[in-house]
């Protein structure tokens, strides 16, 4: 249900939820990472179109919002892996939602 007739609470929470993933990229990110974790290289090869520094930036905003975790091994060199947390797997119902939307929203959309 949409219309709640402006309530507060409701759009605070609403508000916070947008902060969180906002932007083109971050819902994309997520979903990539979803399948299993990955490395930095896999995820922008994944998420077509997005530069390094976007990625860079992205990446630290999902990890401070704990939706992302970012695990360094000990290697040579360093290996950097990032993966989805329980908190941005909570998330799948919502990309699950704007999956069928977005189809819906291409066919509704297509010149015939």
């Amino acid at each position: 249900m949409l219309s709640k007739g402006g309530c507060p609470k409701t759009m605070l929470s609403i508000r916070d939820a947008l902060e969180a993933v906002e932007g083109r990229w971050k819902l994309l990110i997520l979903f990539a990472l979803s399948e299993k974790p990955k490395r930095f290289k896999q995820i922008a090869k994944e998420v077509n179109g997005i530069t390094d520094k976007t990625l860079s930036k992205e990446l630290k905003n999902l990890e401070a919002n704990k939706l992302i975790r970012r695990d360094v091994y000990d290697t040579f060199p360093p290996t950097v892996e990032y993966s989805i947390t329980p908190h941005g797997m909570s998330l799948e119902k919502v990309l699950d939602e704007l999956h069928f939307w977005g189809l819906s929203h291409r066919k509704k959309n297509i010149v015939k």
